[in-house]
């Protein structure tokens, strides 16, 4: 009801976004939560986007959950200097990284019938 609470005070832009749940996994910073992102989706008139770079906090983890994220929307961390991104460059992209994404978000956006727009 977050949203609901910020567009009641005004803000008609609100966006819910999926970012990871505190689980007992050690592996990973969070867990992607990729079916509750469903259900949020189904139960709100609100965009739902899903943020894997924050929900995982592991580099190599990014591009496969940015992948199953897309139908969903998504959100990702990239910089072109890793040492100087502050507490978010281990979940940063390289610049290389992020290129191999587009791609492979694209082909994942064409197949389940979404746009994919780049910000």
């Amino acid at each position: 009801m977050s949203g609901e609470y910020i567009m009641k005070s005004g803000n008609s832009q609100a966006i819910l976004c999926e970012r990871g749940i505190r689980t007992f996994e050690v592996a990973t910073r969070h867990t992607l939560d990729l079916s509750g992102s469903s259900v949020d989706k189904a139960k709100s008139h609100l965009s739902v986007i899903v943020y894997p770079s924050q929900g995982v906090g592991i580099r190599d983890y990014v591009v496969p959950l940015s992948s199953r994220a897309v139908a969903a929307g998504v959100i990702i961390d990239g910089h072109d200097n890793l040492l100087s991104a502050s507490e978010r460059g281990l979940q940063a992209l390289r610049l290389d990284q992020f290129s191999d994404l587009f791609v492979q978000a694209q082909q994942v956006a064409h197949a389940v019938g979404r746009d994919f727009v780049e910000v």
